[in-house]
């Protein structure tokens, strides 16, 4: 082997020797991402332990990693559950769950990745539980009560929990997000609904009716009361009036002064009148009473301008 090749040779090995000890030095650092927790093979052998996020240093180069997402997941699932009267309602539900970081070790060796743990056991389990649960609802318009919906989520949950935990998967809970009845159901409801409608705004109507009336007879009773009022101050003013007249009557026949003021007033007013030419006075009357016209002819002669006794 000359010079050169010699040369060459310690050049390439040395330059393995140097990758090897770059590599070796990278692959003993392993970084764990946030929310996730590693679990190393070994020429296909899990290990033991767990590494949580975060760097880890030194770990075997030769190891091979497996990272799990610890973090809460959601996984949706719609299923077909017939009830006992063998209607079939479609049920849109939600699982919440995440994996067991203390247990990622036996899922790995047992079924996989995360991914493999939902499709093999979860979404098996999960329809299987849906039918089972239908079988103890008697009619499919059932699964709108509440009491029902409590039910099934209660009895998914734990029905699930059971069988997951062991798996390696914690379920948080289940719940149900969509209700699809048969179609000619759904109708009936719906028509049910209007009819229920229909009725509450007819007694809406009637009660407003109602109320519009009892306001106009409210109006009505309240016009007749004002009326009556009214009526009866008339009836009080009239019946003072009157008393004052019997009064004022009573008291001018009572009063002889006042008939004669009232009777020289007169004889006054009709001195002033030029048809009145002479007057003839009962001196001995205590009313003196005027005589008219008396100077006017009288068979065609005028009347003594003298005032007789």
């Amino acid at each position: 082997m000359d010079y050169q090749t010699q040369r060459y040779v310690r050049v390439s090995g040395a330059a393995v020797a140097l990758l090897l000890v770059v590599w070796a030095a990278s692959a003993a650092f392993q970084s764990v991402p946030a929310g996730h927790v590693g679990v190393a093979t070994f020429f296909g052998k899990v290990q033991e332990k767990t590494y949580a996020e975060g760097m880890h240093f030194p770990v075997n180069p030769l190891y091979k990693w497996h990272l799990y997402d610890a973090r809460m997941k959601s996984h949706k699932e719609t299923a077909g559950v017939p009830s006992q009267d063998q209607l079939t309602t479609t049920l849109e539900v939600s699982v919440q769950y995440r994996v067991n970081r203390d247990m990622a070790t036996i899922m790995l060796g047992e079924t996989g990745e995360a991914s493999d743990a939902l499709n093999v056991h979860l979404v098996p389990k999960l329809r299987s539980l849906l039918r089972e649960q239908g079988k103890s609802i008697k009619r499919a318009e059932d699964f709108f009560q509440e009491e029902t919906q409590l039910m099934l989520q209660q009895a998914l949950t734990a029905g699930l929990e059971e069988f997951l935990t062991p798996k390696g998967l914690d379920v948080e809970d289940v719940l149900i997000r969509d209700i699809r009845l048969p179609a000619f159901i759904t109708r009936a409801i719906e028509g049910k609904k209007e009819r229920e409608q229909e009725v509450e705004k007819q007694k809406a109507e009637l009660e407003r009716f109602k109320l519009e009336q009892q306001q106009l007879i409210a109006e009505a009773q309240a016009k007749r009361e004002a009326a009556e009022q009214q009526a009866t101050m008339k009836r009080t003013l009239a019946d003072a009036q009157a008393y004052e007249i019997e009064k004022l009557n009573e008291a001018i026949a009572n009063n002889a002064a006042y008939i004669q003021l009232q009777a020289l007033q007169t004889l006054q007013a009709m001195a002033k009148d030029p048809a009145a030419k002479i007057y003839f006075i009962d001196g001995e009357s205590s009313m003196p009473l005027p005589l008219l016209h008396m100077g006017e002819a009288v068979g065609g002669k005028a009347a003594s301008g003298t005032t007789g006794p």
